[in-house]
């Protein structure tokens, strides 16, 4: 296992594909410890509580000092305090109270489990250099872009850099399921979390000579399939006009026929009217 040679994907910081580069032996050595990774990340969530839950006991809560009633003849159970467990609002039995939930772990178990982690990862091919993060300036969108470009979007994306750089923290903290910390201060639980790795590769130990690269043009594709649906919307409206049009034309017969109608009554009523009058009724 240890002459196992494992490599990664480079990409320049724009998300340009480079040559693949070799993963350091030193942490990279194909050796994977799943009982020590996960006795590793049980102390890590362990010391992230602060165990501070607490209850009050009877003899914290305040009051009941005095004994509510006497002890024989009034027919009731006897008590010698309203703040006793049995009571409402009495004390808690056996309730939580604050204590100290942090696990040692030994320097080595920690190094072994952190290398176990790096190899899970490289051995699923998602581990990926990126040849340096050189950013003037917080820019969340650089950062989303060079996301979308490697296609991981929706994942869980692990930043690596060389060193602290506020700059490429603050251009990713704004964006869900990404994470960026220090090379040198990642733990088996963040590379555990992950799906995605991003070591930047000064922090592995490797140069690599800087592209003259342009800025990549915003992805399209969502505005392409917009106007293609803005495109279809019109011609169903166009077809919605027809049934509209063959509805208007029998209506558009019936008030042509309603004067025909009326003229022909008017005709009927003023022929009675001037017609004479039969004899003899």
């Amino acid at each position: 296992m240890a002459d196992t040679i494992l490599q990664a994907a480079t990409y320049t910081a724009l998300g340009t594909p480079r040559d693949q580069v070799r993963l350091p032996a030193e942490v990279f050595d194909g050796v994977v410890n799943m009982p020590v990774m996960h006795r590793v990340v049980m102390a890590y969530r362990a010391n992230q509580r602060e165990g501070n839950a607490a209850t009050k006991t009877r003899g914290l809560v305040v009051g009941g000092n005095q004994k509510p009633w006497r002890q024989k003849g009034t027919g009731r159970a006897r008590a010698g305090s309203t703040r006793s467990p049995l009571w409402p609002g009495g004390g808690t039995v056996f309730g939580p109270i604050p204590r100290d939930y942090d696990q040692k772990v030994p320097k080595k178990m920690k190094a072994l489990a952190r290398r176990s982690a790096f190899n899970t990862r490289a051995r699923e091919d998602s581990v990926f250099v990126i040849d340096r993060f050189n950013y003037e300036e917080p820019r969340t969108k650089v950062l989303a872009s060079l996301l979308q470009r490697l296609g991981l979007d929706g994942q869980k994306v692990l930043i690596l850099t060389d060193g602290a750089k506020p700059n490429v923290y603050l251009s990713g903290r704004n964006l869900p399921r990404v994470e960026v910390l220090p090379y040198s201060d990642v733990s088996t639980y963040h590379l555990l979390w992950s799906d995605v790795v991003l070591i930047e590769a000064t922090a592995i130990g490797h140069t690599l000579t800087p592209i003259v690269e342009k800025e990549p043009a915003p992805v399209a594709k969502k505005k392409a399939a917009v106007k293609a649906a803005g495109e279809e919307k019109p011609a169903k409206k166009a077809k919605a006009k027809k049934p509209a049009a063959r509805k208007a034309a029998p209506a558009a017969k019936a008030k042509a026929a309603r004067p025909k109608k009326a003229a022909a009554k008017k005709t009927k009523t003023a022929a009675k009217k001037s017609a004479p009058k039969k004899k003899g009724k």
